[in-house]
Order: structure tokens, then sequence, then C-alpha cells
């Protein structure tokens, strides 16, 4: 018969979008653009959450909740700002239904249209900046350091579940600074949170860097990145933070009085991480059966499935399976027992791969008279018969050794697909035949690169941050560079 699920080398695209649906991750909603996030795609989200939400109150940080709806006139105080999301936002016009005359429905009440149109946000910075003018006098004010969880909505037409909604949720960090420089540090420390949380949780490996000028969020000074690699080597932009200057300071009027009296303008920063992040855990790392979760954020770490006939194989198998559950979960692991007797062990199996499950133990009546238990890792697919006396400590290794293993693969995968070129037949070459990120020189300018994406659809991802100082040739104009930069096709 054959493999029933389309592969990754048959169609990425059409994988990545069965493996959300069969691995109960999410599905698309009614509403166009948006998507409804199951319980076990918002379990994993949920661990991703409390994992940041600590390292965000680790560094200084608190939480707050600002409007879903940002007036009209807000968003025009900052050039770039509106420019860069207009063709984006939703607007609402009106506050009011009624019933249709006809009879046939409710319809919008003309009589009730808003003095100003509200925007859904999109990013909060003008809220948010409205109302640190009020909250910010003195530099004993300073510095502010909040955190948001919310959602927001930038109207997509084209939409692929966790990757591009209309409506996604995130984290939006905004930050107030007394100094310039303490503004660049705030930028570049939440920029290396980022990177620290999906290379040691995700297991992904990512490349730190900053972005070109046209590459910059709107209304940044500068733009920091993380950048990962996905399997079928295009790259995905893992986070962000932003250095904003005094920009929405000037916009909205936003100054402090300085130890000796003088007015300064505040400096700031925005930072942010969404449920792109899911997409980029799942094209990362999964295989053709299914997701390949990395235990430090899998919502179930082991799987325990009893195998038996009869119920006094069924007690027997029952009673060890509870107490090894005891043990691994005093352990601190995340543990499912799965006594469904509706479901036949291989129904089970095949479900647990689907969903990721980094360990699986199987306990059968035979193999506990020889005191023995199947363990199973997802990543590998290895099976083996390891001892009960010491399975505790043994799953433990293991779950430390899957997730070190995951990350190797990925960075193993990253550094064979990063090529120097030299010259713009072979970056076009390698672009088509490999795929990854192509490391080359670059003018500097605009029009060099908005040139390079129109021929090969590929985008600047990023100046890394390691990257040093060189003289070459611009690969695509041959005029004097300094500086490579990395290339890559992009989700």
């Amino acid at each position: 018969m054959g493999n029933k699920h389309t592969t990754r080398n048959e169609d990425y695209s059409k994988w990545y979008n069965e493996l959300v649906d069969r691995s109960d991750l999410a599905e698309h909603s009614d509403v166009r653009g948006c998507m409804v996030i199951k319980p076990y795609g918002f379990a994993i989200w949920e661990k991703m959450k409390d994992i940041l939400d600590k390292k965000f109150k680790d560094t200084g940080h608190v939480n707050a909740y600002f409007p879903l709806f940002i007036p009209k006139s807000y968003l025009s105080k900052e050039a770039s700002h509106v420019d860069g999301f207009a063709k984006e936002c939703a607007v609402v016009t009106h506050y009011r239904l009624k019933n249709a005359e006809d009879g046939s429905g409710v319809v919008v009440d003309p009589d009730a249209k808003l003095e100003e149109e509200l925007i859904v946000r999109p990013t909060s910075e003008t809220i948010i900046w409205n109302s640190y003018k009020k909250w910010i006098q003195s530099h004993r004010d300073l510095p502010i350091l909040i955190n948001q969880w919310a959602n927001v909505v930038r109207w997509e037409m084209r939409t692929r579940l966790f990757l591009r909604t209309a409506e996604f949720l995130w984290q939006e960090g905004h930050t107030a600074h007394a100094t310039k420089q303490e503004a660049i540090e705030e930028a570049e420390k939440m920029n290396d949170v980022y990177a620290d949380f999906v290379e040691k949780y995700m297991a992904l490996p990512v490349i730190r860097g900053v972005k070109t000028e046209s590459e910059r969020f709107a209304g940044a000074d500068e733009t920091y990145c993380i950048e990962a690699l996905m399997q079928d080597g295009k790259a995905l932009q893992a986070g962000t933070s932003h250095f904003l200057g005094q920009n929405f300071a000037k916009a909205f009027d936003v100054k402090y009085a300085t130890n000796d009296g003088k007015q300064e303008f505040v400096w700031a920063t925005s930072w942010g991480v969404s449920t792109r992040l899911m997409g980029a855990l799942i094209m990362a790392h999964s295989d053709d059966e299914g997701l390949v979760l990395p235990p430090r954020i899998a919502p179930i770490q082991v799987a325990i499935v009893p195998i038996y006939k009869g119920e006094e194989e069924f007690a027997l198998v029952d009673a060890k399976a509870r107490e090894i559950v005891a043990n691994l979960s005093e352990a601190g692991l995340r543990v499912k027992y799965d006594d469904d007797d509706n479901r036949r062990p291989g129904w089970k199996f095949a479900e647990y791969e689907t969903k990721g499950v980094p360990v699986r133990l199987a306990i059968g009546a035979r193999d506990l008279k020889e005191d023995m238990i199947e363990v199973a890792r997802r990543d590998t697919k290895e099976k083996n018969s390891v001892s009960l006396s010491g399975l505790e400590d043994y799953v433990i290794e293991l779950l430390k050794d899957i997730q070190k293993g995951m990350f190797e693969k990925a960075l193993n995968f990253r550094e064979e697909h990063i090529t120097d070129v030299s010259n713009f037949e072979e970056f076009k070459e390698v672009l088509e035949s490999k795929g990854g990120f192509i490391r080359a020189h670059w003018d500097g300018s605009a029009e060099t690169e908005d040139k390079i994406k129109e021929l090969t659809k590929a985008t600047i991802r990023c100046i890394p941050l390691d990257e040093k100082p060189s003289e070459g040739v611009c690969v695509y104009t041959g005029k004097p560079s300094t500086q490579r930069v990395l290339f890559a096709k992009a989700y």
C-alpha cells in the first residue's frame, strides 16, 4: 500500500499541512485566515509560553495588558510605523448591529458609526507609548520593562497554520530607558534570551544577526533577529528584537527630567516571538511519520502503553505501570499512562509516534516476568529492553540524550546548508539545487537587495553578528563590499 501520508520529499508544504492536522495541533476556522489551536497544540504553546515568561521575569520584566483596539490617529503619529502596517490593518468602523427590516438577519446600523475608527492591534507600540507618556516624568520612573501576552491581527489572505494567519498569539515586550546605550543593551539581551530559548528548549540552532534597513521593523533604528533553517532549506525568522531609538518617544512626546532637571526624550525597545515558533518546531524536526518533539517542551515526555490478555495479566501490568508513573512523575517528568481499553496497543503506538512523544514504554506481562520493559525513543525510533530496576535513571538520561541529539542533528543540517558563493551564477545554482543559507558579499544598497529578491525570491535574512568585516565584491553588482550577509528563501 505504501505510505498513505504525503512525505517531505513528495510535497513539503502538503506534508506540513497534513502533519498539523493529523497530530491534532490546529485547524482552519470558518473565519477566513484564522485558526483554531487545538488542546495538544495549545499545550505545546503553553509550555513555550511558561518557559519564556520565566526568562522575561528573571531579566526584570513584568507583565501587563493593553487594549486590543487602537485609535486610528495613534497609528498616524509615527510615519514609518504606519507605512509598515497600513496594508495589514483590520479596521472597526461601527459599534452596533440591528435587525434588518426585511427579517433577513442582522445588519450594521448605519447610525452607529464611530467618530474615530479603531484599528485591531497589529502590534502595540502606539497604544503603549500613549500610556508611557502618563507614566514617565522623571529619570526615577525609568526603566520601564513591560511584556504583554496577547493576540494581534495582521490581515492575511494567503495563510498557513501557525506560520501565517490573520490572527496569531504572541508576546510583545515594550521598554523605555534613560539612555541610548541601555536601550541597545536591552534589545541585544532579549535577542539573546530568544536564541537561548530556541536552542536549549526547542533544540533548534539559530543565527543571531541584524536586519538590513529595508528588512527592519517599521519604526526601528535597528532590528536584531534569530534566523533558523527548516528541513526544506528555507529560512524562518524565529524572533526579533528592535532598538526603536527615540522615534516613538518623539511621536508621543514622552520625556523625562534628568538628574540635573533637563528634559530628554526616552529611548525605546520592543521585541516579540509568536506562534510561528510552532511552525518552526514542526518543520525543523518532524519526519514522515509525524511530529518529533524535543523533550524539554513536549507536553507528554513519556507515554506508557500496557499490553495484556485477560484480567489477570491486566492487574499485574496495571499495578507496575502505576508504580512507574508515580516514580517518573516524582522525578519531575510529564507522563501519560494510556490504559484506555477501547484502543489496541498498535493504535496507541502510532498515535504517540504521530504526536511526537519523545519516549514510549510498552509494559507487557511476559516482559515483567523477566523484570524488563521495552523503551522506544521517537527521534531515532530505536527500541531497547531495559531492566525495571534502573528504569527511572535510564529514562531521565535518555530524554537528555534525545534533546542533545535533536539539536546536533539540526545543527549539522544547517552547517551543511551554509554555502559561500562569489558570483551570481553560483548563487542561483546553489539556491535552486541545495537551498539553505548562502553567504555572500553585498554592496550595502537597497537597490541590489531588491534586485536579487526580484530575480531569485531570496532575501537577506541577516547580517550575522559574528561575521567579521571582510573585503570583497558584491555577488550581484561586483562593486566593493566590506561585509558578507546571509541570503535565503524564507517563510
